[in-house]
Order: C-alpha cells, then structure tokens, then sequence
C-alpha cells in the first residue's frame, strides 16, 4: 500500500506546501520520481509533471520522455517537456554535463512557475541522496553548511521523499507494481556521487546496517547545530561589524576574542568570500605590523591600524586622464573634478575638497591618475619632498584607500595636488599671484 499517510505528514510537519497550492512535479521516469507522482496524485494534491530530455543518451533519453508522457496522462495531470542540447551548452558555457544539466532544468523549471503558476517544485530525493550528498560535501571540503545533507525545504524547492530509503522505495514499488525506466547512467561509477552510492555507502552498510537511520538522526543534531551557529554569528555581525561607506571595518581585538575565533571568523567573512586560507593567513597577521592586504575576485580585505578594512575591489582601469586648459571638468573614477579659473587671488580655506593654485605655473595638459610606487612631492608647509608612501603613513589614509586617491600632476610631472588631502608647497597661492586655478573634488 502506497505509504500516503506518512506522505502528508512529512510533508505538513516540514511545511512544504498546503492543498491549494499548485505543485510542478519533476520526473525523470525513474522510480523514485515515480513514486512520488504517485504519492502526489494519491493524497489529491494539485500537481503537474515536468521532464526534461537532456539529449544525452539517444533512444533511451526518448523512451524516458514518452514514458512520463504516458504516467502524466494516466495520472491525468498537465504534461510539460522539453529538450535541451546539454553538450552544446556545456562547451559553450565550459562547465561539466552535470552541471549544464543542473543549470538548464532549473532555468525551465522556473520559467514553467512564472508561466503556468506553479508555486513548488517538488522534487524526488530520498535519504540516499541525503547520505550521498554529505559524503562528497566532506571529500571536497565543507563547512557545517555542508553537512544538513539535502533540506526538505529550499526557497521553491520541496522534496516530500526525504522520510523513505531507497530501499523502502524499491519496496513500494514492487509491492503496488509500479512501472519506471531505469537510466543506464546510474550504475555507471565515472561520476563522483555513483562511485559513493555504489561503493562507499555499501561499504558503510557493513559497518552498520541501518546507516540510513543513524545518519537522518545526525542530521537533525547538525541543522540544530547550524541553526545556532547561525544565531550567534547574526549577533555579533550586529555587534562587531561596522560599516562606513562602502568598507566594512571590524576591530582586530575583537577578532582576537572570537572563541572558536577560526570557525566565528570565517562565518563572519562568509558572504565576501574568503577561503579557509584567507582566514588561517589573516588570523596568522593579527599580531604582526599593519598592512598585510588580501584580495579575491570580489573584495580586497586589509589589516590596517588595528582594524580589518574589508572593501568592494574595484576593477582595474585606465587611471590616467588628461586636462586641457579648456576643460571645466572631467570625471575620474568616482570623482568629478571641476575647475574654475578666476583673476582674483581667492584662496579656498577649510575644504580638503577644493584648492586653490597659481595658475601661471600650471603646464597643460595636467593629468589626473592613480599613486604610484616612487612618488614624491612638496606637501603645504613643507620646505623638503616626501614620499607619497611616507605621506600616506602620516595621515593615517586606509591602505585600501590609498590607490583611489585622485593624484594632480602638472604638465612638468610634479604632483600638484593629493585629491581631499594636501596641497603642494609649490604650487600654493601667494602675494604674487596674479591668477587662480580652483580645483574642486567631487564625490559621485
């Protein structure tokens, strides 16, 4: 007898969906996708069947389509199908079969939600699955995340067979004589998670016979477990994250009390991206000077005066930009930069924003670029020249903030201006001037 009870309840119990909604069933033709068509169309819910036909395996592909074909009609539920070039989009978009499978079902799976009103995607997994799915989660790395196994709930997707084996599967079906086709695929051990159903798992039933059961109740121990985790990193992302701008900054001696401080950091740093390596190498630098700097493809993180700076890396461009003396602005980066040319020595004061300089000796074009390693110029009030480097250091300017400092350089290559910071002695206004450039910065 079809387990319809067990069913519904499993399914009320983890909220997956109530009566009324309108169910898309993704079936494969295989048994556990038809047990659950089943399932479904047994304990009356509203539901229609998806299958995709991946092109992959010639007749047999076809045969599995016409078979969900037939089971959608008998059932008497909405049929929808669809076939996919999967080899062409895997080399186009230069990622495995598996994965260009993963991507297109799921693309047509939402599109039918949109267009047809499905509100869940059900799915077929079983405990199996569950099992499996930690088991290759643990040989590739993972943190806790990875060892919930598969969640019956996962934003649209549902998976009402979590509570049944594959053994207890096998088993309805052969009692209620239910008819499926069998992918050949399946028993092939070339793809990482065959090669764990056919030969680790086995093994691991040896061990212990009801691998199943001791791993669905690891699992509940483990989503309570990340359910905490959670909990306490939402608190102190709360308490120790500080945000200024666009940077993130984060206290080093509040890093240094996080205790477990590897396992807190790395959950806190989660959703910028950075690896196990990443972490064990920043918490390496905790006690060490200021200035180690570590970047992915997203985010730059910098160690800088007793503090993390954690900001969105930019992408590289053409830093240089050339002024005329017909230019009354251009635009750098995020900055705009006016100019105002005026025949009163005015003096702007109180502004790292805006200077004023004598504009008899300014030789055009200027240009207005990036830091570079070696420069140097005559800060305002000096008599002797500094290095930028040096300079940086004094006014405490952020390591990573540094390299999107707008530099003025006058035509003769001597820096007249640090954009928002410091004038250049040389090029100050004074009794003898007769005109006046006004440079002003502009945030966008």
């Amino acid at each position: 007898m079809l387990p319809v009870k067990q069913f519904v309840e499993f399914i009320e119990k983890n909220k997956l969906f109530v009566p009324g909604n309108k169910i898309l069933a993704a079936v494969s033709g295989g048994m556990d996708s038809v047990l659950m068509a089943h399932l479904l169309k047994a304990a009356g819910y509203n539901f229609g069947i998806a299958h995709c036909n991946f092109m992959l395996r010639g007749p047999e592909s076809l045969a599995e389509q016409e078979f969900t074909r037939s089971l959608a009609q008998q059932l008497g539920v909405s049929f929808h199908t669809t076939n996919f070039d999967t080899k062409d989009y895997a080399a186009v978009h230069k990622i495995s079969i598996q994965m260009a499978a993963r991507e297109l079902r799921y693309e047509w799976f939402g599109h039918l939600c949109k267009t047809e009103g499905y509100q869940v995607i059900s799915l077929a997994h079983h405990q199996n699955d569950s099992i499996e799915t930690i088991l290759l989660n643990l040989t590739r790395g993972t943190g806790i995340a990875g060892l919930h196994g598969i969640l019956p709930v996962n934003g649209q997707l549902v998976r009402p067979l979590l509570f049944l084996t594959r053994a207890d599967i096998l088993t309805i079906i052969e009692q209620e004589g239910l008819a499926f086709v069998e992918d050949s695929s399946n028993s092939s051990v070339k793809y990482a998670r065959n090669k764990i159903r056919h030969q680790v798992v086995p093994l691991l039933k040896e061990l212990n016979p009801s691998i199943e059961a001791t791993f669905e109740n690891n699992l509940k121990h483990f989503r309570d477990m990340e359910i905490l985790l959670n909990q306490k990193v939402e608190e102190l992302q709360k308490e120790l994250l500080v945000f200024h701008d666009d940077e993130v900054h984060i206290s080093l001696d509040d890093i240094k009390k996080l205790n477990p401080q590897r396992l807190l950091l790395f959950k806190l740093l989660q959703s910028y991206n950075f690896t196990d390596t990443v972490i064990d190498d920043l918490i390496s630098a905790l006690d060490k000077h200021s200035g180690r700097v570590f970047e992915n493809a997203d985010f730059t993180l910098v160690v800088d005066r007793g503090k993390v700076i954690i900001s969105k890396r930019t992408t590289p461009q053409d830093d240089r930009i050339e002024i005329s003396d017909t230019d009354s602005h251009i635009t750098y980066r995020d900055y705009k930069l006016n100019l105002l040319h005026d025949d009163s020595p005015l003096i702007v004061k109180d502004n790292p924003m805006a200077v004023s300089v004598d504009s008899e000796l300014l030789v055009y074009p200027l240009t207005v670029r990036a830091w570079e390693q070696g420069d140097h110029f005559y800060p305002l009030g000096m008599k002797t020249r500094k290095k930028l480097s040096d300079f940086f250091i004094n006014e405490k300017i952020p390591l990573n903030r540094k390299n999107e400092l707008p530099i003025l350089i006058n035509g003769n290559g001597d820096i007249i201006w640090i954009g928002g910071y410091r004038l250049s002695e040389r090029y100050k206004v004074n009794d003898n001037t007769k005109k006046v450039t006004i440079f002003e910065l502009i945030k966008l």
